[in-house]
């Protein structure tokens, strides 16, 4: 085997290691998001803390893989689809640490709200629904990720949309709750934060999915319309 050849193959061993290293920090991402919500259906205390500690494993990847990144930049000097792949994956942990500290959130929520004593939970399916929609997103962008996948990757960018109209649909009713009922202002907010903090998620992960078309096809499409990145992934 040349030399070259033989430093091509470690390179490519190299890129696969940090590709299987994003897919292990999306799953951590993804469970962190599953308890979360688990534990703010099931007041299940053990769930809860354990979501807010994962938070830590979840910054520690961040950082493994982007130093790991960095190394590679610097002694193999990527270029073309190397580099963009590289590139793809600093944004995407960027997106996934957020994404993390977002489960946090709701999780410090679910603590709040099941610590207190009031009787009405209101939105709770709503939160459900919306929360199935945003982690159904997440899996899709890393699927879109593993597999290189632009159609997967444009289908999570619509799915922005419909979390994005369910967010509006549950703060206008926890508004109509909180006018009714002034008892509810506290919870109400406090699910308030969940819900929003679901949104967030959706809004991440719809960034990774747009890394994927940018990965695969070289364009940059953040911040055009959804048709074009439709047409963009469905191109040759």
């Amino acid at each position: 085997m040349g030399s070259n050849e033989h430093i091509s193959k470690q390179f490519d061993v190299e890129l696969e290691a940090v590709r299987s290293l994003v897919l292990k920090m999306g799953g951590l991402v993804e469970s962190q998001i599953h308890r979360g919500l688990e534990g703010l259906q099931s007041c299940d205390m053990e769930v809860i803390d354990r979501t807010i500690s994962d938070d830590h494993r979840v910054n520690g990847m961040e950082v493994e893989i982007d130093e790991l990144c960095t190394q590679i930049i610097a002694r193999r000097q990527p270029a073309a689809s190397d580099l963009r792949l590289l590139m793809t994956v600093i944004k995407t942990i960027t997106d996934l640490e957020r994404i993390g500290d977002e489960a946090e959130k709701i999780a410090r929520m679910a603590k709040l709200i099941c610590a207190s004593d009031r009787l009405s939970h209101p939105r709770f399916n709503e939160i459900k629904r919306i929360g199935e929609v945003a982690l159904g997103m997440l899996r899709d962008s890393l699927d879109a990720f593993a597999r290189l996948d632009t159609a997967t990757a444009a289908k999570v960018v619509r799915q922005d949309e419909i979390v994005d109209d369910q967010f509006k649909n549950i703060l206008r009713q926890l508004i109509t709750f909180m006018m009714e009922d002034p008892r509810t202002i506290s919870t109400s907010l406090e699910i308030l934060f969940v819900a929003k903090a679901i949104e967030r998620i959706g809004d991440h992960a719809k960034n990774m999915a747009e890394y994927v078309v940018y990965l695969v096809k070289g364009k940059d499409v953040r911040h055009v319309a959804i048709e074009e990145i439709e047409k963009e992934s469905l191109g040759d």
